[in-house]
């Protein structure tokens, strides 16, 4: 069912007015927000009785000045309470400290797109991606995310498998049904995915599509897991036209791997799945849809996604809606033969066939 958060203005004048203050001042909280975070401020402060500023300043060797101004930074955001001098932590510092997703939503923003995010306006005038420049060279993200530096591939690949692992155990029973003996893992990155099924079917034989870099990582994590003999690696590059895809295949599977390209290059890509697969192939299609959450703050983590995409993946693609990346399937000559929304944290898998 479509989401309907969006379809109509909730706030009152005095609440809209804050929210537009929080706006205007984002980037101070969230740099403030993370160094409390990131000195242990907030984990001293989740602690039972909380402390005092004198206290926090003894235990971090950090100023009283830095201190002071963090914590009255922490007031008006709403991570912490203060009462007779002793700060603690509220529900929203918890969730900053401790929380899976905000602490994969923050580092991925701090480390991955912060910087990049700055040149959002040429991104958005030149559909490219400009703010891929402060890590390298590369045409899109992809190509570099072998190279990345540390942290920031630390934070890229938590994030990413952050949204897709929970999902993984809960699509396999579906995956059953279709008795699949040989898979063909589009955009397979480290491989995560096919190592879950590799363990689940010691049956199963899978096969890696990725980019060349991508292709090695995938093959390195293989080899350390012992399923090199049921594994076949097909470097390539999806976007050229001059490169076909191995046949022999009787399911391909797709998991957050079409958001990152444009609407025409998704048709595209699907419709060359399409030319090499059997009639009776079924093609598995595991993406976040914005407008298909159940929960409004899950849809708002997908929107702000898009803008990464737009200003570091590769400019032209973003966290789809349903109701769009539906129209493209149809536009690859492919019909969705089964749906199923709200899997694990944000998904939706597609069964499509050719129509």
């Amino acid at each position: 069912m479509t989401t309907t958060f969006f379809e109509t203005d909730q706030l009152n004048a005095a609440d809209a007015l804050t929210k537009a203050q929080q706006i205007a001042f984002a980037p101070m909280v969230f740099q403030a927000s993370r160094a409390l975070r990131d000195f242990g401020i907030l984990a001293m402060l989740g602690k039972k009785g909380g402390a005092t500023l004198p206290h926090i300043v003894t235990q971090t060797g950090l100023s009283m000045y830095g201190v002071r101004v963090l914590l009255e930074a922490g007031l008006g955001i709403g991570l912490v309470t203060c009462h007779d001098g002793v700060y603690e932590l509220t529900k929203t510092g918890w969730y900053i400290q401790n929380d899976t997703m905000t602490i994969a939503n923050m580092n991925f923003a701090n480390d991955v797109c912060y910087e990049g995010l700055a040149s959002l306006d040429a991104s958005v005038k030149h559909d490219a991606p400009t703010g891929l420049k402060v890590f390298g060279n590369w045409p899109t993200i992809y190509h570099g995310l072998a190279y990345l530096p540390k942290t920031a591939s630390n934070s890229w690949f938590a994030f990413d498998h952050f949204y897709s692992d929970d999902a993984y155990p809960l699509v396999q029973p579906m995956l059953d049904r279709y008795a699949i003996r040989n898979l063909l893992d589009i955009g397979g990155n480290t491989g995560r995915f096919a190592l879950h099924c590799l363990a689940h079917n010691p049956q199963l034989r899978i096969g890696i599509a990725d980019l060349p870099n991508m292709a090695k990582v995938a093959e390195a994590t293989m080899h350390e897991h012992g399923y090199l003999d049921r594994v076949m690696f097909h470097p390539t590059d999806m976007l050229d036209a001059s490169l076909s895809l191995p046949t022999g295949y009787d399911a391909v599977w797709m998991s957050q791997f079409l958001d990152c390209f444009s609407d025409d290059h998704i048709v595209a890509i699907l419709t060359k799945v399409k030319d090499v697969v059997a009639d009776d192939a079924h093609i598995f299609i595991l993406e976040p849809f914005w407008d298909r959450q159940r929960r409004e703050v899950a849809a708002f983590c997908l929107q702000m996604t898009s803008l990464y995409f737009t200003s570091l993946a590769n400019g032209n693609s973003q966290m789809y809606s349903a109701e769009v990346f539906l129209s493209l399937i149809e536009r690859a000559g492919l019909r969705i033969v089964d749906q199923t929304d709200n899997i694990g944290v944000c998904q939706t898998l597609l069964v499509c066939k050719k129509a």
